[in-house]
């Protein structure tokens, strides 16, 4: 559903109004296309803390931005991206650091920009250290809610730059339009199985999901489509799994997309084994994106509503899970990703059934996550959604709609593109240092992000 607010105040009227009136303007948002791959503008490498042990020269280089020499003959213009390296940062002198550093640049940077802000795992036998760096979430987090101007600002906590080459070019591009004020912490190299995407840059490799499979639950509508559309791209065989009553459109998406389709309850005891039998070949990429909803406050909810939800959004992907791990389907150096929500991080009137349905979710993937990497080489994370704009949410009524809209840090709903190039960046073969992580796509959601 078309958002007539955000077309109003891109109008020279709209801006003015909305500026008298103080209400929120948001800035058209540039998502990846094959013929703007890249962020347009430069990058700006700056340190914070001191002398940085990490290498990023050769990640940086991939980004497709120039960063050019230091001094006179540095790039002119406003930078597209910002990355600092403030994994130096032991105490609360060296956080002066961070100030100094972005205090002359924050206004300068692009809109649609980048900032993104690199920290060091915080170390138990240090408490300075700790409070130091847990502090540049709260600095992140802060910054991304007053940036405007469709910018966005990240965490990323690592100790290996070469383990978060995947991870930084996701954010340094237009495909992370609408993911801000996260926290990522990178494992080491090597983790989680590394394959031809390692040299990624931004025209390629164009296929890094070549001679891959992978399953997407949900996948013949809405975000479930738009997942198997991006995995596709990105050269996958995409399986677009649905119930039988969603057939025909699993089969025209799986017929578009060049893959096949496969229709069942996700909800039957016998489902792993079902999908198993139905992927001889075995698996590399497993989505789980299917979900309903049935809302009602909890007094008014009957058992039904509640048990139906958290079969579908929980336990269906608890028992595929276990069943295709078992069975040896995920190949290892595979992937999982599942979907959970901001209704199950912060909560949301009339969805106690969803939102603790998605809750588990993040429960499933922090426990799993380690012991599926040391028992089978495959990585577990999950995505959570806030407002994005679907058909679902266009049934919405208005005043909730706007509401959804607006109480984010980019003052608008997401599309269901945002979600699944989230979705590919985590299923990439140079992903398998990101392990364990529940990454909001929610534009900064003011509610529990």
């Amino acid at each position: 559903m078309a958002d007539r607010y955000l077309s109003f105040t891109a109008t020279a009227p709209g801006r003015l109004l909305t500026r008298r009136l103080g209400l929120p303007q948001p800035a058209a948002l540039r998502r990846w296309t094959p013929e703007h791959p890249t962020l347009e503008g430069h990058l700006l490498h700056l340190t914070a803390g001191g002398p940085s042990a990490l290498d990023l020269a050769p990640v940086l280089a991939r980004t497709g931005l120039p960063t050019g020499p230091e001094g006179p003959a540095a790039p002119t213009g406003s930078p597209a991206a910002v990355v600092l390296d403030a994994t130096g940062v032991r105490d609360v002198d060296a956080l002066a650091g961070v100030h100094s550093a972005l205090h002359p640049v924050v206004r300068s940077v692009a809109a649609g920009g980048r900032i993104v802000v690199l920290g060091a795992p915080l170390d138990a036998s240090d408490h300075h250290q700790a409070a130091a760096q847990q502090a540049l979430e709260g600095f992140v987090r802060s910054l991304g809610k007053e940036i405007g101007r469709g910018r966005t600002v990240n965490l990323v906590r690592l100790t290996d730059a070469r383990a978060a080459g995947s991870t930084l070019l996701f954010l340094l591009s237009p495909k992370s339009a609408y993911v801000s004020g996260q926290v990522i912490t990178v494992g080491a190299a090597g983790a989680g199985g590394t394959g031809p995407g390692d040299d990624q840059g931004p025209d390629g490799p164009s296929l890094p999901l070549a001679g891959r499979t992978a399953l997407v639950t949900g996948g013949a509508r809405g975000i479930g489509e738009a997942v198997a559309e991006t995995l596709a791209r990105d050269g996958a065989h995409v399986v677009v799994l649905d119930v039988p009553q969603a057939e025909e459109d699993a089969r025209r998406v799986a017929a578009r997309l060049g893959g096949n389709a496969l229709t069942l309850d996700i909800t039957a005891a016998d489902a792993g084994e079902r999908i198993a039998a139905g992927l001889p070949g075995g698996l590399d990429v497993l989505i789980h994106n299917a979900g309903i909803t049935r809302d009602r406050r909890l007094a008014n909810m009957p058992a039904e509503r509640w048990s139906s939800v958290l079969d579908v959004n929980l336990a269906s992907v608890l028992r595929t899970t276990d069943a295709l791990l078992a069975k040896g389907v995920l190949r290892p150096g595979g992937r999982i990703v599942a979907t959970a929500s901001i209704a199950g991080l912060a909560g949301n009137a009339g969805q106690t059934n969803y939102g603790a349905s998605k809750a588990g979710v993040a429960g499933l993937v922090r426990s799993l996550a380690p012991r599926a990497l040391a028992g089978h080489g495959v990585t577990v994370n999950a995505v959570a959604p806030g407002f994005i704009e679907t058909r679902m949410t266009a049934a919405v009524p208005l005043f909730i709609r706007e509401a959804g809209r607006r109480m984010n840090s980019l003052a608008q709903g997401g599309l269901p593109v945002d979600v699944a190039e989230t979705t590919a960046w985590l299923a990439h073969p140079a992903s398998g240092a990101v392990n364990g992580q529940v990454v909001r796509v929610c534009g900064q959601s003011l509610l529990g992000a």
